[in-house]
């Protein structure tokens, strides 16, 4: 009879926050030491190569060692990681660990095998608004610069030449600097603007600036601050200069700045809804070479935007703002856009990764996005717990989209087997595919929030170009 491998030990780490996992077989002389030198040589400088190479952890769980690494570890302007950020605990079985204690181990069975495993959670629901964003990039875009690259140089070929691309990359002068700017915006642009994403793969809350870039890559896309990141993660490392823009709907005052970061504090938005309307959606100002320009890469709901000078002018005047129409689910309304302290948007960047409960129930169902807008269709789950309450829900939909006179079909079942559904998946077969794997992991989520036995169909509306 064959001796069956042992694995050794097995460390397993959770974000609580983010709900990121990772696994990996420790070396066994690792696994009696206290959780403080036990993390500083397996989540702060871990040998994720070796690990791979020795087959001791997955390419997926490597992904989210390196991402847990960057959320636990301060940064510092260069990308190097120092200590833990303040507020962070460690816990064994819901039990913070006492400082120097050594972490408790548990024997359990993968498959036929006995394996000793070391389970730990990272508790960050604490930590403040302390992230160097400057640094968090760059050590993301270190860890995969070449890729990163790759994707600048792919949203340059459709125009140009691998070798004209090339120079153009040497961003030596303005004419360059601009060309790269635009083709990045409309590179992202193009993508897909969904919430399919939340709840396929990773299933993570919210996708950063580097992790938004992958998603592109791999055939989908984000909401507006997720690919806002994405851009400005990438322009940010190719060296340009750029703030955050806060936007919303009939908001042309002054934004409320110290209100905003009140609610970021207290996350008290029941009753805020007048000033969470400033930041609804959010662009990008560049400040390239003595003109100021806004671009907007959202997509979906937005036409692209990238204004320069006397045009962007009118769009950030304080006082009497020019809005930009803006397509919702099955209205349109008007945007204004404005300049803010880059606390303020950057601090909501970092909670919305899951310090606001159900960030992405919410982009979905109360922001009314959906799982995509593409061009010509909106696709949204409606959750029921029965019969009754799913035709309330069909003939809401149907008047709506009567009232404005756009086609739409509503499934009792969670597919797109319709005509109007049809015509989707051969519009969009990488979107449909991802829409059809996205049930479970959503239809989770939302009896986790809203209680169990909902049951979930689809809405496929058909918008005009």
């Amino acid at each position: 009879m064959p001796v069956k491998e042992n694995p050794g030990h097995i460390l397993q780490l959770t974000d609580s926050v983010t709900t990121r996992k990772c696994a990996f077989r420790l070396d066994f002389t690792d696994a009696d030491l206290p959780w403080e030198r036990l993390l500083e040589q397996c989540l702060k400088n871990p040998p994720i190569d070796r690990l791979l190479e020795e087959h001791r952890i997955t390419p997926e769980s490597a992904q989210s060692l390196s991402a847990i690494q960057d959320l636990v570890y301060v940064s510092d302007e260069h990308g190097r990681l120092h200590d833990m950020f303040p507020g962070t605990t460690v816990k064994q079985g819901g039990r913070t660990l006492a400082a120097g204690a050594a972490p408790e181990v548990v024997l359990g069975r993968t498959g036929e095998i006995d394996v000793a495993v070391i389970d730990l959670e990272i508790d960050r629901w604490n930590v403040g608004y302390g992230r160097n964003w400057t640094g968090f990039n760059r050590r993301r875009w270190g860890k995969n610069e070449s890729t990163y690259l790759g994707f600048v140089r792919s949203a340059l070929e459709p125009d140009h030449s691998p070798s004209e691309a090339e120079s153009i990359l040497g961003l030596d002068s303005a004419e360059a600097r601009l060309v790269v700017l635009r083709a990045l915006a409309m590179r992202i642009w193009e993508a897909d603007f969904e919430s399919y994403s939340r709840f396929t793969g990773q299933k993570l809350i919210f996708k950063s600036g580097d992790e938004t870039v992958r998603n592109i890559m791999e055939g989908g896309g984000g909401i507006c601050s997720e690919k806002v990141q994405a851009l400005k993660f990438l322009t940010d490392n190719l060296g340009y200069e750029s703030e955050y823009l806060l936007a919303g709907p009939n908001a042309r005052r002054p934004i409320p700045e110290e209100k905003l970061r009140e609610l970021l504090t207290t996350f008290e938005f029941g009753l805020s809804k007048r000033y969470m309307r400033y930041w609804q959606h959010m662009a990008l100002l560049y400040h390239l070479d003595g003109a100021d320009i806004i671009v907007d890469a959202t997509n979906g709901n937005i036409p692209f935007i990238f204004l320069a000078g006397p045009e962007a002018e009118p769009m950030l005047n304080c006082w009497e703002k020019a809005p930009v129409s803006v397509r919702m689910s099955l209205h349109e309304e008007s945007f204004y856009y404005h300049r803010v302290s880059q606390d303020i948007p950057e601090d909501l960047l970092f909670a919305l990764e899951g310090w606001i409960p159900e960030s992405d129930l919410i982009q979905v169902f109360e922001n009314e996005l959906g799982l995509i807008i593409s061009e010509g269709f909106f696709v949204t789950p409606i959750p029921y717990r029965d019969r009754q309450g799913f035709l309330e829900l069909e003939r809401q939909y149907k008047e709506a989209c009567e009232k404005v006179g756009l086609p739409c079909v509503v499934t009792e079942k969670w597919s797109l087997d319709s005509d109007i559904g049809s015509r989707f998946t051969q519009a969009h077969p990488f979107a449909s595919q991802q829409i059809m794997a996205s049930e479970r992991h959503l239809l989770s989520r939302y009896n986790a929030s809203e209680g169990v036995d909902h049951e979930a169909g689809l809405v496929v509306v058909r918008l005009r170009n």
